[in-house]
């Protein structure tokens, strides 16, 4: 034993020590044999100070961290930061910690985690190779394998989409009757993009609504193309039995595309406002305006001198400091922005004065107003639809006080909203819903004849959603002029339909002479707590309030479809980009 000792003592008085300027941990238990001549070390191997085993050196110190961990592993000792001074270098044990298992709780968390965030916040699949990603996780869990951007793509995404799917079908089969908005869209790879979403009312009288699908339509946007993308997307999601009313723009190709599979058709009223707006902004008095603020704000827009001189004058003005406003041609409202803010800013811009401007702001206000009502998603807008309608009529028509250019303002938008709404189904189908909205049941902006009219049809569908027959059942009103009392044993079951009807018609005209619910409530609220004293128009409730009446849902998802296949995305499938809009907008149910 003492000659043991002996050996290695003498061994290991011919290891030197590492040279100073190797600062690592490691040098503690690896030094150098000198070369032969003695006059320097031999840096072709480190030598081990406790088993005197050489490990080949190459310049960095990765073969003397295994050697250690896999031969000497009571050496591995975490570093510890000495009170004052600066943090030593991790010990040999913090390079050669256990990786998470992919299957552990902890790495299921968070590879989940960098999914939903990739969804949620629209990042794309490579976001797991960026450099500063891949640090950040180390720092929060060295331990942590980041998957490859594949296993996200093709695994991860496929398996969100499922559960998010199972979850939105679970939703819908509570529905009586769903609304659908469908629009197109052409991304910047240039690809035509046909987007679905679905709204109805839950059993909690809630208005829930999902993004369907966004699928790639390859040929050209003909009605009958479109209507065979929406015919197979309501047979997909089972929506063929919960008579779908669509909502679209006013293009001739939706109409005729609804008109073909069927299902009752809404004219999105956002769009009807756009039309009638875009006609009276060009009104060549109202145009001519219009391109005077336009080159004022487009030449403070670029010239820096110019805004920088503006600055000074709304601080000595004191006036808010507030940009000009260039339009966009397609979003009407954006020239109504653009001239407000022009007359907020007019006295700094030191502009002369446009009299008119006031005067046309004044005018299309009420058309502002209309849009901003009709962009709200958690009411019902479908029975806003007519009386709004009526009232911009009435707010279009011009009076002698008007001057010259808010006449022909006035008189542009009157005379395209005037043609708006002429199908005698599409009329029936708003007006009712009005009805069935407890704040304008009283249809104010109709006839009595119209009233009447609308309320004998509405108490035919409470007649008939009762026999469970979904075909309108006849004039109640002309059943019960007639007798009540059987004549004959044979007549026992007529005259217990008009018993009904008479009840039928009780419940209709008690909540006729209920008081109208204030505009500001909410009508849903209302007939929750109403349901039961009103158990047919209810249901009818249900059924018609659901419908948007606007396509604005998809033309907002639109925007983060954009958000999705940009620029550095343009090559992203459309099965993905379908997974993606799908999971950004319903995920969080």
């Amino acid at each position: 034993m003492a000659e043991k000792a002996d050996e290695g003592n003498n061994e290991s008085s011919k290891i030197k020590d590492a040279p100073a300027t190797f600062k690592s941990k490691v040098w503690t238990y690896f030094g150098f044999y000198s070369t032969a001549d003695g006059t320097k070390l031999d840096k072709d191997y480190a030598i081990c100070k406790n088993c005197f085993a050489k490990v080949r050196y190459t310049g960095n110190t990765t073969n003397m961290h295994s050697h250690l961990s896999r031969h000497h592993p009571d050496l591995c000792e975490k570093s510890v930061t000495v009170a004052g001074s600066k943090p030593t270098q991790p010990g040999v044990d913090a390079f050669f910690q256990a990786k998470l298992s992919p299957s552990s709780a902890r790495a299921k968390a968070i590879t989940n985690g960098i999914a939903d965030n990739m969804c949620k916040g629209l990042r794309p699949y490579s976001e797991v190779e960026n450099e500063g990603f891949r640090f950040l996780i180390n720092v929060l869990e060295p331990r942590f394998v980041i998957p490859s951007r594949k296993y996200f793509a093709e695994k991860m995404m496929h398996a969100l989409y499922a559960k998010t799917r199972a979850k939105v079908e679970s939703a819908l089969d509570t529905a009586e009757r769903v609304g659908l908005t469908c629009d197109g869209w052409t991304s910047r790879a240039t690809e035509s993009y046909m987007m679905f979403t679905v709204h109805f009312i839950n059993e909690d009288w809630e208005i829930e609504s999902y993004v369907l699908q966004t699928r790639a339509m390859q040929e050209s946007h003909t009605g009958a193309h479109i209507s065979d993308v929406l015919k197979a997307a309501a047979d997909e999601w089972g929506l063929q039995a919960k008579k779908p009313v669509v909502v679209t723009d006013n293009a001739s190709n939706m109409c005729v595309a609804i008109e073909l599979t069927g299902y009752q058709h809404v004219r999105c009223f956002a769009h009807v406002l756009n039309l009638a707006s875009q006609r009276a902004l060009k009104v060549a008095s109202v145009a001519k305006v219009l391109a005077k603020v336009r080159r004022i704000s487009t030449f403070f827009h670029r010239s820096t001198s110019a805004a920088e001189a503006l600055k000074r004058n709304q601080k000595l003005l004191g006036l808010p400091n507030h940009k000009l406003i260039t339009d966009m041609p397609v979003r009407w409202n954006s020239a109504y922005e653009m001239m407000s803010r022009f007359l907020e800013q007019q006295p700094a811009v030191c502009a002369n004065d446009i009299s008119s401007a006031e005067e046309m702001v004044e005018a299309l206000k009420p058309m502002l107003v209309a849009t901003n009502i009709m962009c709200e998603e958690k009411n019902p807008t479908i029975s806003v639809i007519a009386p709004l309608h009526a009232q911009l009529l009435r707010n279009t028509t011009s009076t002698e006080e008007d001057s010259p250019l808010v006449r022909e303002i006035k008189g542009a938008i009157n005379q395209d909203l005037s043609k708006r709404y002429q199908s005698e189904v599409e009329k029936d189908l708003l007006r009712m819903s009005s009805a069935l909205d407890p704040r304008f049941k009283s249809l104010l902006f109709l006839s009595p004849e119209e009233v009447q009219d609308t309320y004998v049809k509405l108490k035919s569908k409470a007649a008939a959603l009762k026999e469970g027959d979904p075909a309108p059942c006849g004039d109640v009103k002309e059943d019960l002029e007639d007798e009540v009392e059987p004549q004959s044993s044979s007549d026992t079951d007529t005259t217990k339909k008009r018993k009904s009807a008479l009840v039928d018609l009780l419940e209709i005209k008690q909540y006729q002479d209920a008081p109208s619910l204030p505009l500001t409530e909410d009508p849903l609220l209302w007939w929750k707590s109403q349901q039961h004293a009103f158990p047919l128009l209810s249901k009818l409730a249900h059924m018609h309030l659901c419908i948007p009446g606007t396509s604005v849902a998809a033309e907002r998802v639109f925007s983060t479809a954009g958000d999705i296949i940009s620029a550095q995305r343009s090559s992203l499938t459309p099965e993905h980009a379908d997974q993606l809009l799908f999971l950004k907008k319903n995920m969080n149910i």
